[in-house]
């Protein structure tokens, strides 16, 4: 373990390295004009204000949770054979997680509102220049992000010496980017919908025109819910598939072997396969960005499939498990893309179901929902296959192992599908750096060609932003699976015994499990829709008192009050938080004490099913709503202003929550609820009705 440990510390030392590298880059590219910089720095102080006021909402929820810990976890301090120390070093794992996930956040906000000035004046300049400032300010976030995972896993799992404080970790990392993606799509999906509505639909003025009053905290929203959240989300998912392959391993080997060095060896060169393909980004002066953002992932792909198979050879050679481990993980990661690849079929604007869609809307908006909400569960298939064969084959190829073997295989899959995680935050984090880019274009009156720039970059954002949003959901998807072996592998150990070999789904208790497990994202999406439908109305309300009131603002001769808008997405999102994350943390101890061990392993099952199926659903048909606008507005079936941008419009406003709130917030509330579950266990075995 300790060559391991050294590669991979020389891993975050070089991608930090270049992360700081790429900051300072960012930082020296030229601002703009004055009133790019003036409208800049309301995005900065606005995404600042939200999120030091989230943060102080969420230390106090983590701090009670930590006291419960404290208290109860791993086992309760006054029962027989507890160890207070155990107990001090659960916190001490849980606390570290929520801080380093809450780093990660402020860091990628911190350079997306340096980036996003400097991507409008690049734009400026031709689309070269544009795009490597907003990939490069996304690439900062992505190799931060896993920089802080590989390191915290690493710390963690050195001092404390078990992956019990593990799972605590990544119960912090988990239990926060719950809440930041849900306050940060809540806040952002509000202010894109209110400005869609009343600017586009009812005042017909462009979408970035700085009449709006909602349009300033439009351009927040996107750096706390698609930067901050995003990451947070990611970061959980990375931490997550590291602990339930760790902990499996270390069921195997009874505690540090080979299964857990290849944990840290493949996430060690996942880092640095990121941090490569990054460095070798590029697009030529009249590129694709789509197919430069494409062409970036296939390459660490393939640098990582490279790196791994002489990291076998050197480090393996004598391990019969090794190239089996190699296979899991490869399948994951390849899977990973090809669902990438099905996501991008079904919302890029090039392809035909974006052009259907966009078709539909000259009938009307009705017909726009219903041909996006048929193409969305259309398009949860080909992923839903892919994670069911990725899990199939990996479990296939180490069945001959025996033991928990089959599940290493899974979790190792899910392990390969996130190793190239830094490059798809990079990508991710570009989306929303562009659409800021184009929003500051158009109110600093930078020339129609550069809000056409900004505009074909922007449009590759929303693709990929599609695609790393089902790469995430995908790679949740065999998370999950493996962390559910991880709960059995905890609830055996927690027994002394075999409690649960496999979940006998005739059972009652496991079938009662499967169907509340089941219902439980739904109503997650619901509540978080509801939030942002609430919070909408108020702000929609707000946007109609100021142009009602304030004289010459329609006619552009006065100033919005954009800090009244930015001021209710914030509290609204505030407001509707934390119901829905507590409502799924409940319900999974409500059934642990209800049906015990096994209704919470039927839980777990059925909540995966749904979930993923939700998520993908929403995700992509957010996606392709999106870009069915964006279509239309390039000028195909009638153009701005026409009768189907019009209810391209309504589509997309329908598509925001979808997408941006309650879609990937789901993968995060499965995680979480598996996490609870595992570190539970022993309660739920000593404690229940049935």
């Amino acid at each position: 373990m300790t060559t391991m440990y050294l590669i991979s510390f020389f891993a975050v030392v070089i991608a930090v390295a270049f992360a700081a590298y790429l900051a300072m880059w960012v930082k020296r590219q030229n601002l703009g004009n004055a009133r790019i910089e003036q409208i800049g720095k309301l995005i900065r102080d606005g995404a600042n204000t939200f999120m030091r006021r989230e943060y102080k909402l969420l230390a106090c929820f983590a701090g009670v949770v930590a006291v419960l810990i404290l208290i109860f976890l791993p086992r309760p301090f006054w029962s027989e054979g507890a160890n207070f120390l155990d107990n001090v070093k659960m916190v001490i794992a849980y606390v570290a997680g929520t801080v380093m996930s809450a780093i990660t956040g402020k860091l990628g906000v911190y350079v997306a509102t340096l980036a996003n000035t400097r991507a409008a004046r690049a734009a400026s300049e031709g689309i070269k220049p544009a795009f490597l400032v907003g990939f490069r300010g996304g690439a900062v976030m992505g190799l931060g992000v896993v920089s802080m995972c590989l390191l915290g896993v690493m710390l963690v799992l050195m001092l404390a010496g078990d992956t019990t404080a593990l799972l605590g970790f990544s119960f912090g990392a988990s239990s926060l980017a719950l809440f930041a993606k849900a306050g940060g799509g809540i806040f952002t999906k509000t202010a894109d919908v209110s400005a869609d509505l009343t600017g586009k639909v009812e005042l017909g003025i462009p979408e970035d025109d700085p009449r709006n009053p909602a349009v300033i905290a439009d351009n927040v929203g996107d750096n706390v819910g698609d930067v901050a959240g995003m990451g947070a989300d990611l970061f959980d998912s990375n931490v997550a598939a590291m602990a339930a392959a760790l902990v499996l391993a270390f069921s195997l080997d009874g505690g540090f072997g080979v299964c857990a060095e290849m944990v840290f060896c493949y996430a060690a060169l996942g880092l640095l396969a990121s941090a490569l393909g990054i460095a070798f980004a590029r697009i030529g002066k009249n590129g694709n960005p789509t197919n430069a953002l494409n062409a970036s992932t296939y390459v660490t792909t393939g640098i990582f499939l490279v790196l791994t198979a002489v990291s076998n050879l050197i480090f393996f050679s004598g391990e019969a498990i090794a190239w089996r481990v190699w296979g899991a993980s490869a399948v994951g990661l390849v899977v990973g893309v090809i669902i990438g690849l099905t996501t991008d079929y079904f919302t890029d604007d090039t392809r035909p179901i974006v052009k259907r869609v966009a078709a539909a809307s000259k009938s009307g908006p009705a017909f726009t929902i219903l041909s996006g909400v048929a193409y969305g569960f259309i398009s949860a298939l080909p992923a839903m296959i892919g994670i069911a064969i990725s899990a199939l084959v990996a479990y296939k190829l180490l069945e001959p192992m025996g033991g928990s073997y089959p599940l290493f295989g899974i979790a190792m899959a899910a392990v390969g599908m996130l190793s190239i995680v830094g490059m798809i935050i990079s990508n991710d984090a570009y989306g929303p750096i562009v659409d800021n880019a184009r929003g500051l274009a158009e109110m600093g009156d930078m020339g129609d060609e550069t809000v056409r720039i900004c505009d074909e970059l922007d449009s590759a954002g929303n693709t990929v932003k599609a695609v790393t949003k089902g790469f995430s959901i995908g790679a949740a998807g065999l998370t999950v699976i493996s962390l559910l072996g991880a709960y059995i592998s905890e609830v055996n150990e927690a027994a002394g015994k075999v409690v649960i070999d496999v979940l006998n789904i005739i059972d009652p208790t496991v079938f009662f499990g499967i169907l509340i497990g089941a219902a439980i994202p739904a109503v997650f999406s619901a509540m978080l829709i509801l939030g942002v439908d609430r919070n909408a109305q108020r702000m929609v309300a707000e946007i109609h008192r100021q142009f009602r009131e304030i004289r010459g603002l329609k006619e552009g001769k006065a100033d919005a009050d954009y800090d009244k808008c930015i001021d209710i997405a914030t509290q609204g999102a505030l407001r509707e938080l934390i119901p829905a994350g507590l409502f799924a943390i409940i319900a999974t101890i409500l059934v642990g004490f209800i049906g015990g061990v096994s209704a919470v392993g039927g839980f777990l099952l059925g909540n995966i099913v749904s979930g993923l199926l939700l998520a993908l659903f929403m995700s992509n048909s957010g996606g392709l709503w999106d870009n069915s606008k964006k279509y239309v507005e390039a000028g195909a079936e009638g153009g701005k202003g026409s009768n189907a941008h019009k209810a391209a419009v309504v589509g997309d406003t329908v598509g925001d929550p979808f997408k941006d709130t309650a879609g990937p917030s789901i993968n995060t509330q499965i995680t979480v609820v598996s996490l609870v579950a595992s570190l539970l266990a022993t309660l739920f075995l000593n404690i229940s009705i049935f």
